[in-house]
């Protein structure tokens, strides 16, 4: 029977992490609204403390440990923001952490994991080898995994931003989630459609390396090739052995979306010209989504901002309207941050 995940879970999380992050606040979009001819509010949770959702399932892993899982220190893998969480939440518990991370990774999201005291080690050119390397500190020095979104305590970590949707935003009618390997829109899913299960959940993806979708569409968990994207905390699979996020997306999630390259560039230029706001290509999902009107009578709409980790150079490049031309930059540098 596969394992389950309940609302009590992310009650529980709640009090687990109330002292460690932000409450994020709801803003109305009268920019947005005007386009979809909905009711837009922007949830932003980039302005959580580590610039991105990833801190609370962190917190809530870190704060379930053992003393003896504490002592043994923690491991993961990450394309950047969750591995700043973990970074963040070991070191406010005094806890040893080692992240790996592929070559993929922007500079500056290595750097910020270094910045808060993590040991880095970069490994290959996707999450499944920095796995690897995941996995032989479990096997040979006994430390503890915390994955990235396939973790009870992470899920329920992430679903306290679907508590505070509901609790600000009663009337709530459609809530747009980034998606990757699933572990926030599982969370967020859950807490919205325990309350009502009417609510619209919409999951939004790049084009390029969707490994989620391309899952669901399989109907198993499959791998995808991993592309150099805008949405860079987007990338990676789900997992062959996923125990929790391919069924929970399944059974919480309505529909599935996918944007282009250039469309999420547009929606990182609407976030800053109109929203006043700097976000990164993965958080700016669900605004893209709506741009291009690949959702269809949001009404009461909740897209969520789910981080601001750009690197600044490459945002400056965004909003000063140069082309996205993946591949061209792809055969450059092999990288969007190195041009």
């Amino acid at each position: 029977m596969a394992p389950t995940i309940h609302l009590q879970d992310i009650f529980q999380a709640r009090r687990n992490i109330a002292a460690f992050v932000r409450r994020t606040p709801i803003n109305l979009s009268p920019s947005l609204s005007q386009i979809t001819g909905g009711d837009v509010y922007l949830k932003l949770e980039y302005l959580q403390i580590t610039g991105s959702f990833k801190l609370r399932g962190a917190t809530n892993a870190v704060q379930s440990l053992t003393p003896e899982q504490r002592r043994k220190g923690i491991a993961g893998v990450s394309t950047g923001n969750h591995g700043r969480g973990l970074a963040h939440a070991a070191a406010e518990a005094g806890i040893h952490c080692i992240i790996c991370m592929s070559e993929l990774v922007p500079k500056n999201k290595i750097d910020g994991i270094k910045a808060l005291g993590a040991d880095v080690r970069i490994i290959g050119r996707s999450q499944d080898d920095a796995q690897i390397e995941v996995d032989r500190l479990v096997r040979d020095e006994g430390m503890v995994m915390l994955p990235p979104f396939d973790h009870q305590d992470i899920i329920a970590g992430q679903g306290t931003i679907g508590l505070e949707i509901l609790e600000d935003l009663p009337l709530v009618e459609t809530v747009i989630v980034p998606l990757s390997g699933g572990g926030l829109i599982s969370g967020v899913g859950l807490a919205l459609k325990s309350a009502n299960p009417n609510l619209r959940v919409v999951g939004v993806s790049m084009e390029r390396g969707a490994a989620m979708i391309e899952s669901q569409h399989m109907g198993k968990p499959t791998t995808v090739e991993e592309l150099p994207t805008l949405a860079d905390s987007l990338g990676g699979g789900i997992g062959l052995d996923n125990r929790y996020t391919f069924n929970m997306v399944r059974r919480y999630v309505d529909d599935l979306v996918t944007v282009t390259e250039t469309e999420i560039a547009d929606a990182i230029r609407h976030a800053y010209n109109q929203e006043k706001q700097v976000i990164e290509g993965s958080g700016s999902v669900g605004i893209a989504a709506l741009i291009a009107g690949k959702i269809s009578n949001p009404g009461v709409c909740v897209p969520l901002v789910s981080g601001c980790n750009i690197d600044i150079a490459l945002h400056k490049r965004i909003i000063d309207g140069e082309n996205v031309d993946l591949m061209r930059e792809t055969e450059k540098s092999g990288s969007w941050t190195d041009a």
